[in-house]
């Protein structure tokens, strides 16, 4: 059961690193708002209110506790810091502070639980995050080690205003596959985020294929998710087309990020190759015999020439005929060659520009 409370808490995480969610809720409880993100100045101080319900059927008492993120894993998921800790200057459990710690609610009773952040007159600018969490076990059993079945939990983000520093990086961008067999590529984009403050990049994806020729255009985080301060955070996108593709292709990336009026760019480029292979080898495969045929044919017509060449002239006449043949025979053969496979060319990037 505990096992199965976690998992579900870890889930409801992600407001700071994914879309914001809305209210909190498990079998037993309901919270709300799932998310506070707003921006303080040092000194001041917020009063808010979160709202807690008990949804089961029968009375319940649950205690409160502020807990820090010291970080995130690669794929968004926060990173509780324990008591202890190492001080990563994102902290703000320490400014929060309760009217009452525990709450006793009837079967399907609410309540609202008034809070404050306190921010320090010290508080370094950029972003500071943490988290409002309730569970059904005392302090007591905290203290005693015992692990904490943490149903549900809201997120705190406060930006500190001051010397913000609001940056972003591209540290790579790159397919999963240099060589496509078809138009279903995979695309990797990992954002680092060297300064102090969350911020949320998003943008698009552009491809272009050989000629020049826009073929797709994807958004890259729609879901507005977040990159933690001194963190480096991957974005996926799939690009899928139903129809033909073939050759060199590039993709642009472009970011923007930062609040609104004061927002900035990164962009990078990667090229790939989309072969059809499968359409490809028969057409080789048709291609080989059209010109083995050809060479055959032309093998064939020069060898009657000479018969009758050397039916009708002496022996002499004979011999320089075949060497000037000869000559002409590779020729004939060389330009077939070339003017097949010329034709070829010019049908696939005919077929699939």
């Amino acid at each position: 059961m505990r096992s199965r409370v976690l998992l579900f808490f870890v889930l409801g995480l992600f407001f700071v690193f994914l879309t914001p969610v809305y209210a909190q809720k498990t079998a037993g409880i309901e919270l709300k708002p799932s998310t506070i993100e707003e921006g303080a100045d040092p000194g001041q101080v917020l009063d808010r209110t979160i709202s807690l319900t008990n949804l089961s059927d029968s009375e319940q008492t649950y205690y409160l506790v502020s807990k820090d993120i010291s970080g995130v894993e690669n794929e968004g998921t926060p990173i509780f810091a324990d008591a202890g800790a190492e001080v990563t200057g994102f902290e703000l459990s320490t400014w929060i502070s309760y009217a009452t710690e525990s709450i006793k609610l009837a079967p399907k009773a609410s309540v609202d639980v008034p809070i404050k952040i306190t921010v320090p007159k010290n508080a370094s600018p950029g972003s500071h995050f943490g988290g409002i969490f309730v569970t059904v076990q005392s302090p007591k059993l905290r203290e005693s080690g015992a692990g904490i079945a943490y149903e549900v939990g809201s997120l705190i983000s406060i930006r500190i205003a001051g010397d913000v520093l609001e940056s972003a990086r591209i540290r790579e961008f790159s397919t999963e596959k240099l060589l496509n067999s078809s138009a279903d590529v995979k695309f990797l984009a990992r954002v680092e985020n060297p300064g102090n403050v969350l911020i949320r990049p998003r943008g698009l994806l552009e491809i272009n294929n050989m000629f020049g020729k826009r073929v797709g255009f994807l958004p890259v985080n729609d879901s507005r998710a977040g990159v933690f301060p001194g963190t480096t955070r991957p974005f996926q996108v799939t690009w899928h087309d139903e129809g033909l593709a073939f050759g060199r292709y590039q993709a642009i990336l472009g970011l923007v990020y930062g609040e609104t009026g004061r927002q900035s760019t990164v962009s990078a480029t990667v090229s790939f190759w989309v072969l059809p292979i499968k359409i490809l080898i028969p057409v080789f495969g048709i291609l080989s015999l059209v010109i083995l045929v050809v060479y055959l044919g032309v093998k064939l017509y020069i060898r009657r020439t000479l018969d009758q060449l050397s039916t009708s002239q002496g022996r002499r006449t004979t011999v320089k005929r075949r060497k000037d043949t000869g000559i002409s025979r590779l020729m004939v053969v060389a330009v077939t060659l070339l003017v097949t496979t010329i034709l070829f060319l010019v049908a696939l990037l005919l077929l699939f520009a």
